[in-house]
């Protein structure tokens, strides 16, 4: 972002007067500082405690939806059956993945990590891509190693129709709590885990189709379904291992989060222009940092007042972002 120009019409401090009181002007930025930790620390508890909710009620409905897929395979023998059981395996894995990364990103900064932990959610969507990547080509593989062979007679249709009924009605549930978590806190890994169970609601309704296909003698329909979602798999993993690769490599915030920023920013009356402004994302915690212009002849304490208001109208957009200023004095 280049130089701003200053707002004109700001000569006169209406919210911190040069003749203020020194330890007045000292009592509010305490106070500014306070509020600005305040708003920071709730909006961190509340983040920690959804995004344990979710890693852990992924965790136990991919797992029970793995037994249940598994007792019904066998019985029928199901290719398309075989690629679910096969994805919730992964998304076991995944969501294992996911809740140890999310208990490291949630750790405080310390003397090794000065700020935090937040990429281990990166790392984690990383590594689920490959295990979705993988299992869909070993599924794509068998599918067409069964397409070429001969057709391969499926057993106890109503048995995989009940069990796939079950695994969407958890599915189901389990987005309705993500999808919640995500709007609350936009954790990337909780997202990457969450299309693994939206790519499980429509290998399930393939599923469903299959069987009622082989049931009616299609026996192949069941083979094609099961390509036909493994290419799906392939397909929707790749934007999710491009956007945690863009934030391994600090990518910028959205042009319209920075024009957000910098409208708030510019609103506290006494700063008179912006510039410098980088920003990045660490997990879900954005990084923000500018420089404020501001007149030369006002006090330490006003200027660090300024700051501390410049922080707090960021925080109000972005609660859990990490916010630094740095001010700079101009004789305009």
């Amino acid at each position: 972002m280049g130089q701003l120009t200053a707002i004109t019409g700001r000569d006169s401090m209406t919210n911190c007067s040069l003749d203020r009181n020194k330890s007045s002007a000292s009592a509010n930025n305490i106070n500014g500082n306070n509020v600005s930790e305040s708003i920071s620390n709730k909006v961190c508890e509340d983040k920690n405690r959804l995004l344990k909710l979710a890693t852990h009620a992924s965790v136990a409905t991919a797992s029970v939806l793995i037994v249940a897929k598994l007792v019904v395979w066998f019985m029928t023998g199901s290719m398309s059956l075989l690629a679910t059981l096969l994805d919730s395996t992964m998304d076991v894995l995944a969501s294992l993945i996911t809740l140890f990364a999310v208990r490291i990103a949630i750790a405080p900064a310390d003397h090794n990590h000065h700020f935090g932990h937040g990429k281990a959610e990166q790392l984690a969507v990383l590594a689920q891509s490959a295990f979705i990547g993988g299992s869909a080509v070993v599924l794509m593989l068998n599918s067409l190693d069964r397409i070429s062979g001969d057709d391969v007679f499926i057993e106890n249709e109503n048995a995989g129709i009940a069990v796939m009924i079950f695994s969407l009605m958890a599915t189901s549930v389990l987005l309705m709590i993500q999808r919640y978590v995500i709007k609350r806190t936009d954790s990337p890994a909780i997202k990457s885990d969450s299309l693994h169970y939206k790519v499980d609601i429509l290998t399930n309704f393939a599923v469903l189709t299959a069987l009622a296909g082989a049931s009616l003698g299609y026996g192949q329909l069941d083979n094609l379904l099961a390509l036909l979602i493994g290419i799906y798999m392939l397909y929707s993993v790749r934007s999710l291992a491009w956007e945690a690769i863009q934030q391994l490599m600090d990518r910028a915030l959205p042009e319209e989060d920075l024009q957000e920023i910098e409208r708030r920013a510019l609103s506290i009356n006494g700063v008179l222009g912006i510039h410098h402004v980088r920003t990045r994302v660490s997990g879900s915690i954005p990084f923000i940092e500018m420089h404020l212009d501001l007149k030369a002849d006002i006090t330490l304490d006003c200027a660090h007042e300024l700051g501390a208001k410049a922080k707090r109208a960021v925080l109000e957009y972005l609660p859990n972002a990490d916010v630094m200023f740095h001010l700079d004095p101009i004789d305009h």
